[in-house]
């Protein structure tokens, strides 16, 4: 009944009006504007937390949309810099253009860790759905040779092949990752299905990786995952340098301020944009059950 009630709520949200759509939104999108983003980054820090800023939007059409997203990007990490702000950037590949011009893409990314660089600041690839999965790591690689210590990368615990990439890629290339979950709807032969294979497999690969040296951002609003990731750095006996805690804005904020106050680092993800409501109706109708996470975290924030 539950997650027939979550499939319900996100298949009717495209066809809700804007403004109920962005009442729900509100608490998990800083706003439309740059502004809005550095007020919830400046009120995230206040709570110990640090950020990373994503402009919404993606699947560009054409070269010069993508050009355009990059140019916002490096106003992002101007304003980073000069409000002094611990927040880096995330930033999708077919947002940047790989869609279209996998070239342009590169150099829209180039151009953006030159910026990235000049500043001491880090730049995440986000991870897209499957027919981007070996493109979005090719790209991760080309930008590392020139920008070795500026950029990192997205993998998701639902893909079949991550173990291996684990061991063959990406522990001995020591990666920047991030480590979530998953939220597109995939086939089998890409992606485990069942709720707690991929669970298992996301525990499985982050002791994997975090045995080998990379760094991880450990990204989730499951208790069972985080208490689980507990057990491993405990285990391994991690410095708190070596690896950090994510989730989104607005989901569960108990659980993120209950990490922080366990002495843990832990990054928000802040969208902002225009773009707000395709990315509000496109996440959940990818990830019905992210509606029970929403829902808690409104009942949470007011009560």
């Amino acid at each position: 009944m539950l997650r027939f009630f979550n499939h319900l709520v996100a298949a009717v949200m495209p066809y809700m009006p804007q403004g109920l759509v962005g009442h729900f939104s509100r608490h998990y999108i800083a706003g439309d504007s740059l502004d809005d983003a550095v007020r919830v980054t400046r009120e995230l820090m206040n709570e110990g937390c640090c950020v990373t800023i994503d402009v919404l939007g993606e699947g560009v059409e054409d070269t010069a949309t993508a050009a355009g997203y990059a140019k916002l990007y490096l106003e992002v990490l101007d304003r980073i810099k000069a409000e002094k702000l611990d927040a880096n950037i995330s930033v999708k590949p077919t947002q940047m253009g790989l869609a279209v011009d996998a070239r342009a893409c590169q150099r829209n990314y180039t151009m953006i860790l030159e910026r990235v660089q000049q500043y001491g600041n880090f730049a995440r690839i986000d991870m897209e759905d499957s027919p981007w999965y070996l493109s979005t790591l090719d790209l991760h690689d080309k930008l590392r040779d020139a920008f070795p210590t500026q950029v990192g990368v997205v993998v998701q615990a639902y893909t079949r092949r991550l173990e291996s990439d684990a061991r063959s890629r990406f522990v001995p290339g020591k990666y920047h990752l991030r480590l979530c979950k998953g939220i597109y709807r995939e086939s089998p032969e890409f992606a485990y299905q069942g709720y707690q294979e991929v669970r298992d497999n996301y525990l499985k690969v982050l002791r994997i990786l975090l045995e080998g040296g990379c760094f991880v951002g450990i990204a989730t609003h499951d208790e069972y995952l985080v208490n689980g990731a507990y057990r491993i750095i405990e285990e391994l006996e991690l410095c708190r340098d070596k690896y950090e805690f994510q989730m989104l804005l607005g989901v569960l904020p108990d659980l993120r301020r209950s990490i922080v106050a366990r002495g843990h680092r832990l990054r928000v993800y802040v969208p902002f944009g225009e773009a707000w409501f395709q990315y509000s109706t496109r996440r959940l109708k990818e990830n019905p059950d992210l509606v029970q996470d929403y829902i808690k975290g409104l009942f949470r924030k007011h009560k």
